[in-house]
């Protein structure tokens, strides 16, 4: 159990540095609106994964106890979709904007906006079904309870560096824009946690 949660936490925390919608929404409130604008759109990010990580705890269980082949071509089709999800950041541009001409709204506002976004985005639901299956370590015991472990472990580390990234907003857009490479070291940092977690679905 602490392997794999070990295994999911560091896995977690390189995604979620890693420069994507979510966190880049986070860091361009932030700059517009403040830190607070920036936590309370952290959170409603944060709370719509509640909703995804409940469906997939009682999907794949119901999964598991109807066919254990049908639970592993769904681990099956988890790494095609990361190895589908590293191609793409493969040929996407290594460069990162941060312009935003969103105006000010309230911190209720953009907790709603958030939490809307991450709930209606189907790629959330498609990713945490590829993400989550890799790291249940005892399959055939009582999985509910371990894909919410995994849930609750993913949206505290989530919550954790988004928050910083608010707090920093600053003095990372700063650093961002006067260092042209971190783009792409983070870029292939995406495509090695992708590619990564693939082959240890399929291993």
């Amino acid at each position: 159990m602490l392997e794999s949660l070990l295994s999911f936490s560091l896995a977690t925390i390189a995604l979620a540095i890693s420069p994507g919608p979510d966190n880049i929404y986070v860091l361009t409130q932030s700059l517009v609106n403040g830190l607070k604008s920036g936590i309370a759109t952290t959170a409603g990010l944060i709370s719509g994964c509640i909703v995804h990580t409940s469906l997939l705890a009682f999907g794949i269980s119901a999964v598991i106890t109807t066919s254990e082949i049908l639970f592993y071509g769904i681990k099956v089709f988890g790494a095609i979709y990361l190895f589908f999800l590293a191609f793409k950041v493969f040929k996407s541009d290594a460069s990162i904007n941060m312009e935003s001409n969103a105006p000010k709204k309230s911190h209720g506002s953009l907790f709603k906006q958030g939490f809307i976004m991450n709930l209606l985005n189907p790629k959330v639901m498609i990713f945490f079904l590829a993400f989550f299956p890799a790291f249940i370590w005892n399959p055939e015991g009582e999985t509910v309870s371990q894909i919410f472990i995994l849930g609750i472990t993913f949206m505290a580390i989530s919550f954790i560096i988004f928050s910083l990234i608010a707090l920093l907003a600053g003095g990372i857009s700063k650093y961002l824009k006067k260092n042209k490479k971190i783009g792409v070291i983070l870029k292939w940092l995406q495509i090695v946690v992708f590619i990564g977690i693939g082959v240890f679905i399929l291993l």
